[in-house]
């Protein structure tokens, strides 16, 4: 029995997938502090970079998985540090949202 080619680029795909629903999360929850009543200019424009570093990820993600799709997959060069960098971005937001 042979292994099936095409099982590892849908589990990439799948982890993409994933990775994009836990951005989801981290994009709102950096978002959320500017829904407060209280909440200043500084709490919005972190919800608006919040949300736009969301859909840059959610983007690439998107484009990366599909490039998965092909008969062979298309390698990832520039995705994945791309995406990386981006991640970083978004982790920063969020430190910033817990100082706010």
């Amino acid at each position: 029995m042979s292994p099936d080619p095409g099982a590892s680029a849908e589990r990439t795909r799948l982890a993409w997938r994933r990775t994009g629903l836990s951005a989801t999360a981290a994009a709102l929850l950096a978002a959320r502090p500017a829904f407060r009543p209280e909440a200043g200019v500084l709490a919005w424009l972190v919800a608006a970079l919040a949300m736009a570093t969301w859909v840059i990820m959610i983007a690439l993600a998107y484009r990366r998985s599909w490039a998965l799709r092909r008969v062979p997959p298309v390698p990832a060069r520039r995705a994945v540090p791309a995406y990386a960098l981006i991640t970083a971005a978004l982790a920063a937001l969020g430190g910033l949202v817990v100082l706010l």
